[in-house]
C-alpha cells in the first residue's frame, strides 16, 4: 500500500476489516505521516488465518498506535497474534475493564479453539495470550494521552462495560471511531456519551442499517413471554449468548421476572459459561462504570448476585431432566456449551432457542434463523431442526434514529460507515445523506469496502508560539522577529537560541574549525593585507611569548572580523593557523581571511613599502577630521570626563563619540538632547577608525619583537 505523506493534506483511511461486512473490525487511519490501527478483531465465522483482518494490506512495523474499544472478539480477537506474530512495534490502548475481561474472553477462545479439534488453526496460544498483556497499557474515560504526536482520549460508548469511542487527533484535525455503540441506557450500562467537540471525521457502526429497535418495555415483555411459554408447556429454553454484556442483561431481567412468577420458581434457570463466575466478579468490580441506577442498587445489595440464576462451569454439571432456562456462551452458536446444547435439543418441538443478539453471516445463529429443516452438526451429522426459534434483539448498537441523532448533534463534515453488511450499509448512507439533505447540512457519506483507500483533503495552518525573551516585548507592525523556529510533532515554538535548554529537550553547542596553512612572510605583510578585509585587525602579543617560544607556539595572535575569526602566527614554524566557531555567516569570514593569507604568501612586499605610523596624523587629529568631514566644519572636539564629545557651534550640542552608544547626548554638560542617531553613528566610527590607527601604530613595534 502506497504510503501517505509526512506533509500530505490527504487523511487516509483504510477498512482492512468490517468495511462493508461485520466482523474483523480493524480499520488504518493515516494523516501527516502518522499511523493508527482502530481494533484489530477476527471474524466469528471463519477460522485460523482466514478470520483475520487483511492486515497483509499494510506494513505493520510502521503503525504508530492501536486503540481497541471493547473486548468482543470481532475487535480484539487478533490482538494477541498482531503483538506477539508480527512485527507491530507500536503503543495499544484500552480501557481497564476492556483489559480485565480481554484476558478472560480470549483464554476461553483459545480453549474452544483446540476443543473443536483446530489445533493446526489456531492463531495464538495461552502463553501468546499471557505476554500480549505486557504490551497494553490502560486509560480512562476522557483522559488525554500523547503517543508519536497523536493525541487520543476515549468517552463511554455503552455496549458492554468498558466499550469506549475514541476521539483522535492529529496535527489538529479530529477522527471519532465510534466503534459499536449504543444511544440508550439499557438495566446495567450508561448510554454513549456524545462529544463536547465535533470531529471532521466521524467513523461510525452502520450494524442494523435503517432498522428502529423496538421500545425497551415492549422487547422486554416480548422475551419474557416467549421464555414463559416453552417452559411452561414442558420445553427446555436455549439462550446463545456472549459471556459479558447481553448475559448480564438477560439474566437481569429473567432474576426479575421469575421473582414476580411463583409458578416458575421450580423452574431452574442457568448461566453456562466457563467463565461464570470470574465474569461477574469482574462486574462487581467495575460497578463504577455502569449507570446510576445500578450504582445505587449496590449500596444496598449485589445486583448481580441473582436469586433464581445458576452458573455452571461445564456440561458435567449440568441434569437434562425436565423444563429449564440456559443461557449458554458463545452467542452465535459456533461451538462450546451453547452449541452442545442446541444439538442435543433442536429435534424437540417443545424446545425452543431464542435468539438475543446480533448474528453474522456464516453463523449457525443466522443459519436458523432462516428455517431450516435440518442443521448439521459439529461431527458432521444431519440433524432435524424441530425446536421453536425467536428473535428478540437486546443487541447493544444503534439503530437508525440513534445514529441519525448522533450524527446530527455532532455535524461532521464527512461521515465514513463501518462494520454493516453491505445492503444495510447502503440504506443507512441514503437515509443519512437523504435526512441531512433535508436540514440542509452539508456531509459526504463514504462506506469503503475492505482494503479500499478513502482520501480525504484537509488543509491546516500553521501557527507558531513565540515564547521566551521574544515574547516580553509586544510586537510591532512590519517588525521582523528572529529566533529559533522548533518543531515537536505538530506544534511550533519561536524562541531565542539561548533559551532552547530552558523550553526544550535541545542543547546548544558549538564547532570550532581550524585551518592551517603555510606562510613564510612578514607579520606586518600579513596584518597589512588582513586589514584589506576589514580595516580592523588588531594584534594581541602573548604575554608569555618568549615561554612559548621555546615550545615552539604561537608567536602571535590577530583577531580578525571583530573577533569572529582569530589567526594564530606561529613565525619559527612558517604556519597561521585560522580558528573559527562554524557557521554561515564565519565560515564565509573564514574564506576571506584564508585567501587575504595566501594572497600575502604568494605577493611578497617588502615592510618598506608597507604604511606605518608616521604616515598617520595624531588619532585626536584624525578623528577631528573624521568628524568634520561627516557633520561640516563647524564640529570641533574637546576633552571631558565621558571622553571626547563633539562640539556643534551652531545648536550647543555636545555628543559623545567615545563610550556608551545608547548613553544620551548632552547639552551644556548633562542635559539631554534627543540625537541618539547622530551620536550612535560617530561612536561607531570613531572606534573602528581608532582600530586601524592603533593597528597601523603597532606596525612600528613588529621589528623589536622577538619572532
Amino acid at each position: 500500500m502506497e504510503e501517505s505523506s509526512d506533509n500530505s493534506d490527504a487523511l487516509s483511511f483504510t477498512p482492512l476489516g468490517s468495511g462493508q461486512e461485520v466482523g474483523r473490525s480493524c480499520h488504518l487511519l493515516e494523516y501527516k505521516g502518522k499511523r493508527v490501527m482502530l481494533d484489530c478483531g477476527v471474524h466469528p465465522g471463519l477460522h485460523g488465518v482466514d478470520a483475520l483482518p487483511f492486515v497483509d494490506f499494510v506494513e505493520i512495523e510502521n503503525i504508530d498506535l492501536l486503540l481497541i474499544t471493547h473486548f468482543h472478539l470481532d475487535h480484539c480477537g487478533a490482538l494477541p497474534w498482531l503483538l506477539q506474530k508480527t512485527a507491530f512495534r507500536g503503543k495499544c490502548f484500552m480501557t481497564h475493564a476492556t483489559k480485565a475481561i480481554y484476558r478472560m474472553l480470549l483464554g476461553d477462545y483459545v480453549r474452544i479453539s483446540k476443543y473443536g479439534g483446530a489445533d493446526r488453526n489456531q492463531l495464538y496460544t495461552e502463553d501468546d495470550l499471557e505476554k500480549s498483556m505486557a504490551k497494553i497499557e490502560t486509560i480512562d474515560f476522557r483522559e488525554q494521552k500523547e503517543v508519536n504526536g497523536i493525541r487520543f482520549w476515549p468517552y463511554v460508548a455503552g455496549h458492554v462495560l468498558g466499550a469506549c469511542q475514541f476521539m483522535i487527533e492529529i496535527a489538529g484535525v479530529r477522527v471519532l471511531y465510534t466503534g459499536d455503540f449504543s444511544c440508550l441506557e439499557d438495566r446495567h450500562l450508561c448510554a454513549a456519551e456524545i462529544p463536547p467537540v465535533s470531529p471532521q471525521v466521524l467513523i461510525t457502526e452502520s450494524t442494523y442499517g435503517t432498522q428502529t429497535h423496538e421500545d425497551r418495555s415492549v422487547r422486554e415483555k416480548r422475551f419474557t413471554q416467549m421464555v414463559h411459554d416453552i417452559v411452561t408447556r414442558g420445553g427446555r429454553c436455549l439462550i446463545p449468548a456472549f459471556a459479558i454484556g447481553p448475559a448480564q442483561e438477560l439474566m437481569l431481567i429473567l432474576d426479575e421476572y421469575w421473582e414476580a412468577h411463583q409458578e416458575l420458581h421450580d423452574i431452574p434457570v442457568y448461566y453456562a459459561s466457563s467463565l461464570a463466575k470470574k465474569c461477574m466478579s469482574v462486574y462487581q468490580t467495575f460497578v463504577n462504570g455502569m449507570n446510576s441506577r445500578i450504582q445505587k442498587q449496590i449500596a444496598i445489595k449485589n445486583p448481580f448476585i441473582f436469586k433464581h440464576v445458576s452458573t455452571l462451569r461445564g456440561m458435567d454439571q449440568f441434569e437434562d431432566a425436565g423444563p429449564c432456562v440456559v443461557l449458554a456462551t458463545p452467542g452465535m452458536l459456533q461451538s462450546g456449551f451453547s452449541r452442545e446444547l442446541f444439538e442435543n435439543w433442536c429435534s424437540d418441538s417443545k424446545n425452543g432457542c431464542i435468539i438475543a443478539g446480533y448474528c453474522v453471516e456464516g453463523t449457525l445463529a443466522k443459519h436458523i434463523l432462516t428455517e431450516p429443516e435440518e442443521i448439521v452438526s459439529l461431527s458432521g451429522e444431519k440433524l432435524p431442526m424441530r425446536m421453536q426459534v425467536g428473535y428478540v434483539s437486546f443487541s447493544a448498537h444503534t439503530d437508525f434514529n440513534q445514529t441519525s441523532n448522533f450524527v446530527k448533534t455532532l455535524k461532521p463534515p464527512h461521515l465514513v460507515l463501518v462494520h454493516g453488511e453491505l445492503h444495510e450499509m447502503s440504506r443507512l448512507k441514503a437515509g443519512i445523506e437523504r435526512l441531512f439533505q433535508d436540514i440542509n447540512i452539508p456531509i459526504e457519506v463514504h462506506n469503503p469496502r475492505n482494503t479500499e483507500r478513502l482520501e480525504l483533503q484537509f488543509r491546516g495552518e500553521k501557527t507558531a508560539k513565540v515564547i521566551g525573551k521574544l515574547a516580553e516585548r509586544m510586537p510591532e507592525n512590519n517588525k521582523i522577529i528572529s529566533g529559533v523556529l522548533v518543531k515537536n510533532n505538530f506544534s511550533y515554538s519561536l524562541m531565542a537560541k539561548d533559551e532552547l535548554g530552558s523550553y526544550t529537550s535541545l542543547r546548544t553547542s558549538s564547532l570550532e574549525q581550524k585551518m592551517s596553512v603555510h606562510y613564510s612572510n612578514s607579520l606586518r605583510l600579513l596584518i597589512f593585507n588582513l586589514n584589506q578585509l576589514n580595516d580592523d585587525a588588531t594584534l594581541t602579543q602573548n604575554v608569555k611569548v618568549k615561554e612559548m617560544l621555546k615550545k615552539g607556539s604561537v608567536t602571535h595572535v590577530i583577531s580578525v572580523f571583530g573577533g569572529k575569526v582569530i589567526v594564530s602566527y606561529y613565525g619559527n614554524d612558517s604556519v597561521a593557523v585560522v580558528r573559527w566557531e562554524s557557521n554561515p555567516v564565519s565560515d564565509m569570514y573564514s574564506d576571506s581571511v584564508m585567501a587575504a593569507i595566501l594572497h600575502a604568501q604568494s605577493n611578497p612586499v617588502p615592510d618598506k613599502y608597507l604604511p606605518s605610523s608616521s604616515s598617520f596624523p595624531p588619532l585626536t587629529t584624525a578623528l577631528e577630521g573624521m568628524v568634520k568631514h561627516i557633520c561640516g566644519d563647524e564640529v570641533s572636539l574637546v576633552s571631558s570626563e565621558r571622553g571626547l564629545l563633539a562640539c556643534f557651534e551652531e545648536d550647543g550640542r555636545r555628543l559623545p563619540i567615545e563610550g556608551n552608544p545608547d548613553g544620551p547626548p548632552t547639552m551644556g554638560g548633562d542635559d539631554p538632547m534627543d540625537d541618539p542617531t547622530t551620536s550612535h553613528l560617530l561612536q561607531g566610527l570613531t572606534e573602528k577608525f581608532k582600530q586601524i590607527v592603533t593597528t597601523n601604530n603597532e606596525f612600528d613595534h613588529l621589528d623589536d619583537m622577538e619572532y
